[in-house]
Parts: structure tokens; sequence; C-alpha cells
């Protein structure tokens, strides 16, 4: 877009101005001289109007009207009338009754003038002559002028005086026109005049305004301009060289003394800068490199123990600044015993985090040197009290399972309350007394309480950057969302459970900023050890549907399967392996992969299916409508219907860019 100066725009709003000034002052002394005209022709025209009204004889008017007849008198009162409106210079002056009608009894004029009656002649009223000429037909009437401007008899004022008979009443109305024709070329030579002298003044007070201006404003803005362009034309390097060409005496002078003023303050700031830039860098640079240290001290490679089958277990950190004081952990005491912690340090950033770091070694040495819980967190206790300036604290679960046994001893140090899922139920939080906090006081012992996990149970762990998230409302996510967000899918692979819980956070928390770290660990707890699995991989082709179901009926009847078990196990075995092979890679083909374990403690069987087609979890697909009938039903939907009810549990992850659905069954009924 083309840039005007600030001259053109000057100029231009000069112009702008005059045009107004000499537009409201042509409409001004228009409407007044319009104004005084009409009233100085409505006298003009009022007085000649009783001058004809007072020579007339009111008493005659009425033989007149009836007789039609004229007579010397007649004559004469029309002479003197001819004579006051040709001397005068009046449109028209005439005798008339008003009726119905305008009855005409005198009309001067010459005969054959347009207009002009004779006695006894009728002529329509025009405008607001009726209402008027009525209004004036009285002994006592005001002074009556109307203003007129038609296409036949022009602009006119018309005015009405009664003439009287000897009795005071009125006969006639002496009516005289006279025209205002000359008011509108008057008005026109009066606004050229205007118009040019006002033109010719504003002309010479523009230019002269505009050279004062020019001296006053725009020569010295332009110079600070071109001082400006200069100094960003030198790449801003010769800052601290600026100085002010500006000597108007005035506020502008003060502007380009500020200005060479804040240049050189700019220039201060700039060096400053560069050098604050440099170090924020270099801080910036280590605090990358303490966050990725950070996140390399916590297990972050998952599946984390692909060995093992009887359990699975899922964790997340998302700090709240480059690094935070959260932690989580997770790691074997020995081959039949997990530890879980979670924990939170107080305070935020690097000093959170060195202490973070220290409490996480000490957690893990003491546990795996054989102590419990309560042990645990009483050493680590002591260890953290010492030297510790900054009065830092850390709140602490921890928890050491039996794998074999799904029986475990936690500890709780003033951290959040678990969730806890059984098999059949969905996730409740698990209430009870807190010990204090660790690093709160040296010399304090810590509760532990045991508890059970059998086969199919979850467990759910987490800091209160979960519960605390705020929206915008400023209201906080709470337990009962976390609770929501858990249950909608609570059988879910721990993975896909806190990925749900982040997207319930997210989606409450909306564009607010977090806040405090947000950390989760997830737990499934499937039983004892299994046998090994067995697998069979081949092409996900209708044609192998047999080949499947073989591989399946093969162990299921060497571990006596109940036949009407192994029929619903086969229903929904077809049922995932045909959509693998109708949908996952459409249109191309692939491999899928059934795998066969067997739980001999719980007698369940784990048939899992797995694909690397397009990601698809059939659990979303919403159940069927079974109270319509086949016609109204929608197509589809009743095969993995059918695969929820044969089965005690059906689970879906997507891991490892694969769909794995896993058939959790008992053998016999």
């Amino acid at each position: 877009m083309k840039k005007r100066h600030l001259q053109s725009k000057l100029i231009i709003g000069l112009v702008m101005i005059g045009i107004v000034l000499m537009l409201a002052m042509s409409l001004a002394v228009t409407n007044m001289f319009r104004v005084q005209m009409e009233q100085q022709y409505s006298r003009t025209a009022f007085d000649n109007a009783t001058i004809a009204a007072a020579i007339i004889n009111g008493d005659t008017i009425k033989r007149y009207r009836e007789t039609l007849q004229k007579d010397e008198y007649y004559e004469e009162i029309r002479e003197k009338l001819e004579s006051i409106r040709s001397t005068v210079g009046l449109k028209y002056l005439y005798v008339v009754i008003p009726e119905d009608v305008q009855f005409y009894i005198w009309d001067t004029g010459e005969e054959g003038d347009e207009g002009v009656c004779d006695l006894g002649d009728t002529d329509e009223f025009y405008g607001d002559g009726y209402e008027v000429m009525h209004s004036a037909f009285s002994p006592d009437a005001e002074e009556t002028i109307l203003i007129t401007d038609n296409a036949v008899y022009g602009y006119l004022a018309s005015a009405y005086v009664p003439i009287l008979d000897s009795d005071g009443v009125p006969a006639a109305l002496a009516s005289v026109d006279i025209s205002l024709d000359e008011i509108n070329k008057q008005i026109d030579r009066f606004v050229l005049v205007a118009v040019l002298v006002t033109f010719a003044v504003l002309l010479l007070s523009s230019v002269g305004y505009y050279f004062y201006i020019r001296n006053i404003l725009i020569n010295p803005i332009r110079t600070l301009h071109d001082d400006t362009k200069k100094l960003v034309s030198d790449n801003m390097d010769t800052l601290d060289k600026f100085e002010n060409h500006v000597h108007t005496g005035d506020e502008l002078e003060e502007l380009g003394t500020s200005f060479e003023f804040m240049t050189r303050e700019l220039n201060d700031y700039i060096r400053n800068l560069a050098s604050v830039t440099a170090e924020k860098e270099r801080i910036g640079a280590e605090l990358n490199v303490a966050t990725q240290i950070q996140a390399d001290m916590l297990p972050r490679i998952f599946p984390a123990f692909p060995e093992r089958s009887e359990f699975d277990v899922y964790a997340t950190m998302t700090p709240a600044k480059e690094v935070g004081g959260d932690f989580y952990d997770f790691f074997l005491v020995d081959d039949d015993h997990i530890a879980l912690v979670m924990a939170d340090v107080s305070g935020k950033g690097v000093p959170a985090a060195l202490f973070m770091v220290i409490a996480k070694t000490l957690i893990k040495n003491h546990a795996l040197a054989g102590e419990s819980p309560s042990q645990i967190l009483s050493n680590v206790n002591d260890q953290l009290c010492e030297g510790n300036e900054a009065e830092l604290f850390v709140t602490v679960w921890l928890a050491i399972v039996q794998l074999s046994t799904g029986k475990g001893i936690a500890a709780n140090a003033g951290h959040e309350h678990p969730a806890l899922r059984r098999a059949d139920g969905s996730y409740e939080l698990v209430v009870y007394r807190h010990s204090p906090a660790v690093a709160a006081m040296e010399g304090m012992r810590f509760k532990e309480h045991e508890f059970e996990l059998h086969p199919g149970d979850g467990l759910f762990v987490y800091t209160d950057g979960v519960t605390e998230a705020t929206n915008s409302e400023l209201k906080l996510f709470g337990t009962d969302n976390m609770l929501t967000a858990l249950n909608r899918e609570p059988m879910a692979a721990p993975n896909v459970l806190l990925k749900n819980v982040r997207e319930g956070i997210d989606t409450f928390v909306g564009d607010m900023d977090q806040f405090d770290d947000i950390t989760m660990l997830g737990f499934s707890y499937f039983g004892p050890k299994r046998k090994a699995p067995e697998e069979l991989t081949l092409d996900a082709a209708d044609e192998n549907l047999d080949k499947v179901l073989g591989f399946i009926n093969e162990r299921l009847d060497k571990l006596g399967c109940d036949p009407k078990i192994r029929k619903h196990l086969d229903v929904s075995v077809e049922e995932l392996f045909v959509n693998i092979s109708h949908y996952a890679y459409k249109p191309d083909t692939g491999k899928a992969t059934i795998r066969f374990e067997y739980n001999a403690d719980s007698d369940t069987a784990f048939i899992t299916l797995i694909d690397s087609g397009i990601p698809y979890d059939p659990l979303k697909k919403p159940d069927p409508d079974l109270t319509l009938s086949v016609e109204e039903r929608p197509i589809g939907g009743l095969g993995i219907f059918m695969t929820k009810h044969y089965v005690d549990n059906i689970r879906y992850e997507r891991d490892g860019g694969k769909n794995i659905l896993t058939l959790e069954k008992k053998l016999k009924s």
C-alpha cells in the first residue's frame, strides 16, 4: 500500500476543512437569508391585503354574490385593486368568499391572463389554503400567511384579511399573492459571492497556515525521520553517536532530546542484552542437559520387563519447568519382588531436581538391600535430614509386591491416595492414614500396611500435579475427574490408562499453563508366572482361518477345555481374525500373529492377536441396540459384542506400531 507523506495529508486536510466550511456557511447563510426574505415579502403581502380590505364596502359583497351583476362601484373597486397590484408588483390581488371552493368577487389582472377569474367564478383551494383561508375568515383572526410552491402558480406568499360588513361580520377575504421567485435569484447571487469570498479567504489562510505548520512541525519531524532512518540503515552500529538536530524550542525539541537519550540507553541495553543472552543460552544448554539427565534417571523404556508375564507397568513424568521434583521408579528387588515408587519433592526447578536425585538413589539402594518399606523410608529420612539447609522434603508412596502371590507391603509418607481396581470392578481410591513426609524431621518412623493383588487387578499412583491441575475458572481437576478418566477404560493396559488420564487433564485445563509436575504410574497384575507363550504367524487371509482355529483348539484340547467355552473362544477368535484379514492392511496384505498363553494357577488362557495394520481399537465401537429389529438395527458391531460376553476380560493396546488385542478366559465353567 502506497504511503502518503505528512505534508500531503496536511494539504488534503486543509482542503477538506475548506470545503466543509464553505458548505456549512453556504447552507447557514442561505437558510437565514431565505427566512428573512420570506418574512419581508409576507409583510408586504399582508399590508396590501389590509389596504384592499379597508377600501371595500363589505355590505356590497352579499349583493354581488347573489346577483352576479356588476355596477359602477364594482368597476371602481376593481380599478383600485388593479392599481395596487401593478404599483406594488403583486402577483395576484383578489377578493373571494371561502366556501367549499373559492367564490370570486374581484380578481385583478387583464382578461385572458393566466389564473385571472371573473365575478362568480370558483376555484379549488391549493396547498393548505382551505384551512388557512377559513381560519382567516373571522373578524378577530390573526395575521395569516401561506407559503406555497407549486407548478401552476409558482413560489408564492399569500396573505388573507377579512372584509367586514357594517355589522362587523366577515363578508369576504382580501387576498394577496406575492411572488417569491426573486428570493431564489437573490439567494443564488448572494451564495455565489459568499462562496467566492470564502474560498479566497480560506485559500490565503490555508497557504499561510501550511507554511507555518511546515516550519514548526513538518520540517522538524522530517529531520527526526531522516536521522532515525540513517540510524537504522547503519545497522544500529552508531547508536552511541546519535545527535538531536531539532532545535525548535518546544515539545518537538524535547522529543528529539528524548530520542537521543533513548538511543544511548538502547545502545547500553543491547550491549547488556547480548551478554545476558549469551549467559542465558549457556544456562539453557545446561538445563537441557539436566533435563536429559533427569529423564535418563527415570525408567522410560517400555515394555520395561518384556520377559515377565506376571505384570505390566507403565509410567510418565511431565515437569512444569525444565527440571522437576517429581519422580517415579520401579525395579525388581529380586526375581520374585518388584518395588513401585511414586514421590514428589517440595519446590520446583533445579534444587528440587537435585533433591529428587538423592532421594531416588537412596530409596533404591535401601530397597535392594532387602529392607521393608517402613525401614527404607526411615533410613532415607535420616540421611536426607543431614545438611538439609534448604528444608526440602519429599512425599513418597512405596510398595514392594511379591509377584508369585500378589501380596504386598506399602508405606505412604504424606503422599496421594492410590487408586485400586479389582479384576471385575472399577478404580476406587484406597484411603488410609499417612505418615509424615520424608525429611520433615529426623528420627521418624513410618507406618506400613499389607495388601494383596489378584490376577486382573490394577493399581494407579500419581502426584498432586494430577488432582491439582487447574482450569481457567480456577477449579481443580480433583480425584472425581481422575477416577472418571481411569474408568473410561478400566481394563485397559497401563499405557492406555495413563493416556486417558492425561487427555482428561488436558481437556479440563484447556489453555491454562501447567504449574506443577504431572507424574503417573500404572501397574497391572496378571498372576504368577505363566508358561512361555506359543505363537503362530501367518498371512492375515480368510483361507488361514482354519489354521488359526486349529492352533488354538489343539492347545485347548490338551488343557481339557470345556466344550462350550471352546466354542465361545472359537467364535471370538474367528471374529477378530476375519476383521484383521479384511480391514487391517486394506488394500494391501500383511501378517498376523496368534499368541497362546496359559496360567495353571488360575486355569486361565490368554489368546492374543497381533497385527501391524492401521490403528484400530474394536472396544471403542458402541454396542448394538438389541431392542431394535434386525431390519432396523445398523449392520456391524454384533461380533465384537458377542466376543465381550464370551470371554472374562478383553483388552486392547497400540504398542510399537502394532494392534495388540488379548482375550482372557477360564477354561472350566
